[in-house]
């Protein structure tokens, strides 16, 4: 399809440009690009007033499928994504059974190339099963195209065992995607460790189950030379050691969450597990510090670690019910809401934190608006407010604590290979 989106304001980091103009898309790439094109499009979108963005990435997601369909499928996930912005999705590998072998990474490849409208570019887990026990096949699951590894759920505690498998990922060419929790410090927490868990009398997560393993990994990276990623980042002291790392040139990126860089422990109203995640939402003076990673560069990326339940499962107590929120449909809202219009990040930045630096974590051709790229391409109304209402994701999942917020920022169109696959 010839599609020709006028008078947007083209916001490409891959090279600089910020400038109202028009982009034209031909068999599935950006052919031209300039102002008052004169093209003939089967299908014109109107622009005006939008961001224009190079498409979505989203580095941590959960399909849940296989195994898992009550809670998610990768249609629906993949729907959602589409909803939210995103062209290019990344699941996580612990579904039932486990994404860790060359012949389920072309399980999940295959079915999303029928059954997703966005690319879905899964994971490899870095143990059989994610049992902790013996190495996948990792080098096979790479061939096969996992974009990298992870035990994301849960962290390899056998660190000579990891330390193997990051070798194995180095030489694969693929980046660990490393979910960092010291599981014999969680003791039954649910919340983060402070004075809302005194409150309301759960146990709590203190920083230090995720301080613990990031200095690991990254003492590990450092040995190995493997690419490390850290995922959902929480935590001051994480940033801190981030930061050093990346002044040590040790190849090493990170991400946040929008529900981190939003939310505080001082927001949750009660025993509400629907502001259960894992990690926790931890002080205000960790927030800040996530917000001044991003603004610097500390921290690489936006991702949304998508982590759709079963009302019937998240309407158990606290204490029971599963970690995670649903993020897909809901990321370009809070970060615009919270970061762009306060003037934390510029749109440019924030292309360039869900598009760009993505692409170039996961070694991918695209994050770039040039002419000749992919037409992977997200329109955004930064002005447009709305409610956010759960009844209307596409996921199946509803589980969010932002039921009722008044944000701004909302998907125009979302377009992959040239297709349009989401408009509102």
């Amino acid at each position: 399809m010839k599609i020709l989106i006028r008078g947007g304001r083209v916001l490409d980091p891959a090279t600089g440009t910020d400038a109202v103009m028009d982009l034209f898309l031909e068999n599935g790439r950006i052919s031209k690009r300039g102002t008052d094109l004169q093209e003939a499009a089967e299908r014109v979108i109107n622009a005006s007033g939008c961001y224009v963005l190079p498409g979505l990435i989203d580095l941590h997601v959960h399909l849940r499928e296989p195994g898992l369909e009550h809670k998610e499928t990768i249609r629906t996930g993949g729907e959602a994504a589409a909803r939210g912005g995103f062209t290019t999705i990344c699941p996580m590998p612990n579904t039932k059974p486990a994404t860790d072998s060359p012949e389920m990474i072309g399980y999940v490849r295959e079915k999303a190339e029928t059954d997703a409208p966005v690319h879905v570019l899964p994971y490899g887990a870095v143990t059989a099963g994610q049992k902790g026990e013996k190495l996948a096949d990792i080098a096979g699951m790479a061939k096969a195209g996992a974009v990298g590894i992870s035990e994301d759920g849960k962290s390899v505690m056998n660190s000579a065992l990891y330390r193997k498998g990051m070798r194995e990922a180095a030489k694969a060419g693929i980046p660990v995607m490393a979910h960092c929790e010291d599981i014999d410090l969680v003791e039954g927490g649910c919340i983060n460790d402070g004075e809302k868990s005194r409150e309301l009398g759960l146990p709590g997560i203190s920083n230090s189950v995720e301080d613990v393993i990031t200095a690991r990994d990254i003492l590990l990276a450092k040995e190995t030379g493997a690419r490390l990623h850290l995922c959902h980042v929480s935590t001051a002291d994480s940033v801190k050691m981030i930061r050093e790392a990346k002044r040590e040139g040790l190849q090493v990126t990170a991400e946040v969450c929008p529900h981190h860089f939003t939310l505080t422990e001082d927001d949750i109203p009660s025993a509400d597990s629907n502001f259960k995640m894992n990690p926790p939402v931890r002080g205000e003076a960790d927030r800040q510090a996530l917000i001044g990673g991003l603004q610097d560069g500390t921290i690489d990326a936006i991702a949304t670690d998508h982590a759709p339940h079963h009302a019937d499962e998240k309407a158990k107590p606290i204490t029971e019910a599963p970690f995670g929120i649903v993020g897909s449909e809901t990321a370009v809202a809070l970060t615009i809401t919270q970061l762009v219009e306060p003037g934390i990040l510029t749109p440019m930045q924030m292309a360039e934190r869900m598009s760009l630096a993505p692409a170039r974590i996961l070694g991918i051709d695209k994050g770039s608006l040039e002419e000749g790229k992919c037409a992977d391409v997200t329109v955004i109304d930064p002005a447009a407010e709305y409610v956010i209402d759960p009844s209307q994701f596409a996921s199946k999942g509803k589980n969010t604590p932002f039921a009722g917020w008044k944000v701004r920022g909302k998907v125009v169109a979302t377009i992959v290979d040239g297709n349009v696959v989401y408009q509102a």
